[in-house]
Formats: structure tokens, sequence, C-alpha cells
């Protein structure tokens, strides 16, 4: 699985660990990814999703999960998301109706 945000796009760095003798050797840093569950109140389900911290604090900024798919174009989401957008889109057209 990758370390990478659903939301954001994070993934991992590339740098070095510098001693004091300036001895440089390769490491990464990895994004703080949790999976977690993220409810959707049109679907009135629970949408696992891989999030780091800073896109939970995205999508709570947006109003909410549904809030963050509806008012995101669908070239910027996740392929993962895409279909998750797509039912919530035809869930208000149908309540819409």
């Amino acid at each position: 699985m990758s370390r990478r945000c659903m939301i954001t796009g994070k993934n991992a760095q590339v740098g070095h660990n510098v001693s004091h003798a300036q001895n440089k050797t390769k490491r990464r840093f990895f994004p703080n990814v949790q999976d977690t569950s993220l409810y959707s109140e049109i679907l009135g389900r629970w949408v696992k999703v891989r999030v780091s911290t800073a896109g939970l604090r995205t999508v709570e900024h947006k109003g909410g999960f549904d809030a963050y798919l509806i008012n995101t174009a669908i070239t910027k989401l996740d392929p993962a998301l895409r279909p998750i957008k797509a039912q919530i889109e035809e869930a208000t057209a149908e309540k819409a109706a």
C-alpha cells in the first residue's frame, strides 16, 4: 500500500540524515498517513480512505466529506474517490427531482 494521502496527494520525500561530522546518508520522510473512514451524509455510509492529518483538516475546513467532494474538480480527485463523487452527485440529483 502506498504512503500517499488521497486528499492532499502528499507522499514520501527524499533527503539526508546529516551527522555532526557532516556525513550524509539517504533517508525518506513519510507523511502522517492514516487509514480511516469518513462519513458521507448524502450516501448514509462510511467510506474508507488513506488520508494524512493535514488532509483531515482540509476536509473539515471545506465543510465535511460530501462538501469536499462536491466542490473539488474531478480531475483533482484521487482516482479511488471519483466513483464516490459520482454517487454523491447522482444521489443529490435524485433528491432534487
